[in-house]
């Protein structure tokens, strides 16, 4: 327990959790009210302060409200909510809030959906949830930051859209890479032909881990509400090696690297190669299975991507050919050349070869924000921005987001299938394979669905 001056006692905590339910008006477990009744969440002014609340405060979810801080300190934004299914997690980020002042905590996010007062939200939430509080908050006027990857699904990712474009709210991604520094400089590096046409995309990531110490199934830990965590997942008991973080190495619900730093990967290499228009492809994945334990995903991987008009193609390798010194990260294969970008260009910087890179005459310039040095803020920042200027379409977009996504998802599929599937992007379908297409959508578990 946090025993500084301004932290919360348990109790007080509690009480003030309560408090806040009532005072949303709302008694007992809130009803999703569709946006049509709403009304429509504020659009401040360039002069305004955005009022915002965090779904999810732990892992990635506090360092939102670091950011959030940060703007609230600069007289951008004003935190009004905090929301967390583990009383935990919620305790702590609203002890680092100030103390907790004036911060609503709550257990359910729909208490959030309800309140009028609040014109965008954060979702840090484990990515099953994603979707669901995407749309939710969509359809209730909110701009929304949701981390990657935006959906489990295909038509998950579909719904989002949806939701965005039909309520005229921005919904940006956390590919916090595109507004950083090193994927910058990659970016127009290669867009300006530093090793010429690029016809070949490599990605090397270190293997999925083994459930090699089975757990048995036991309670939840105090403060955590197990159903509410599992959300739109089918129900099934605590187990240490779902939860915490674990929910990454099952295909039901992280579905492994591929789905978790692919979507950072694919994000940039799509903007690199300027292919976020590319929405159709073909996707061949193998793998090798685990062998036993509660993880099921494929704990080596080799996934090929090939694209049409222009052609190219994108290999993602688990572990692959490690050209590079980190963990992972990817190489551009021209007709003159190669160049490396590591981690995606986020946490590490670019190649020298693209620091150094000058813009030829008549050269295209790519966007990017540089409010901020650090690239998260910088990402919130052009969140901001898209809101304030009115065109509702961040550097990650919810649509560039779910054509990334798709990438990651249908390799999955591949593998899952055993078989090459051909996917029509325009059509949002595999063709020729009913079996397949069935599988872009699986069943949400009531109340917490579409």
């Amino acid at each position: 327990m946090n025993t500084r001056v301004h932290a919360l006692s348990r109790r007080h905590f509690l009480r003030v959790s309560g408090a806040a339910a009532a005072g949303a008006g709302v008694v007992g477990l809130p009803t999703l009210i569709p946006g049509r009744v709403l009304a429509a969440a504020g659009r401040p002014g360039a002069n305004e302060r955005f009022v915002v609340a965090h779904i999810g405060v732990g892992g990635m979810g506090m360092t939102h409200v670091a950011n959030m801080l940060r703007f609230q300190k600069e007289g951008k934004v004003r935190i009004a909510a905090l929301c967390d299914a583990d009383d935990n997690h919620l305790e702590a980020a609203v002890n680092n809030v100030k103390g907790g002042a004036a911060v609503a905590p709550y257990r359910d996010y729909r208490y959030i959906i309800e309140r009028k007062d609040i014109d965008a939200v954060l979702i840090a939430t484990p990515d099953h949830w994603h979707a669901v509080q995407t749309v939710h908050a969509c359809q209730s006027g909110k701009h929304v930051y949701v981390e990657k990857p935006s959906s489990v699904t295909v038509r998950e990712g579909e719904a989002m859209v949806r939701a965005a474009r039909d309520n005229k709210v921005a919904v940006q991604v956390g590919a916090q890479a595109r507004t950083a520094k090193g994927a910058w400089q990659t970016c127009r590096a290669i867009r300006n032909g530093i090793v010429g046409t690029v016809r070949k995309v490599t990605c090397w990531h270190y293997p999925n881990p083994v459930d090699d110490k089975p757990l048995p199934d036991a309670e939840p830990p105090e403060g955590l509400d197990w159903d509410l965590w599992l959300g739109p997942l089918p129900w099934r008991p605590f187990n240490r090696r779902y939860h915490p973080a674990n929910f990454r190495w099952l295909l039901e619900s992280g579905g492994g690297n591929i789905r978790d730093r692919g979507a950072h990967q694919f994000s940039t290499v799509l903007w690199c190669m300027d292919a976020d228009h590319q929405k159709s492809f073909t996707v061949e994945a193998t793998g090798r299975a685990p062998n036993g334990g509660l993880w099921d995903n494929p704990v080596e991987m080799h996934v090929v991507y090939q694209f049409r008009n222009p052609d190219w193609t994108l290999e993602w390798g688990q572990p692959g050919n490690k050209v590079g010194q980190t963990e992972f990260g990817n190489v551009f294969w021209g007709d003159k050349g190669h160049l490396i970008l590591e981690w995606e260009g986020g946490y590490r910087p670019a190649n020298p070869e693209a620091i150094a890179f000058q813009l030829p005459p008549g050269g295209k310039e790519v966007y990017r924000t540089d409010e901020y040095e650090d690239f998260n803020m910088n990402h919130k920042a052009d969140w901001f921005k898209s809101i304030r200027e009115g065109h509702l379409r961040p550097a990650v977009d919810i649509e560039i987001a779910h054509h990334t996504a798709n990438l990651c998802n249908l390799g999955n599929l591949s593998y899952i299938l055993g078989r090459k599937l051909v996917w029509d992007g325009e059509k949002q379908e595999v063709v020729g394979d009913p079996d397949a297409n069935r599988l872009l959508a699986k069943p949400q578990r009531y109340p917490y669905c579409l």
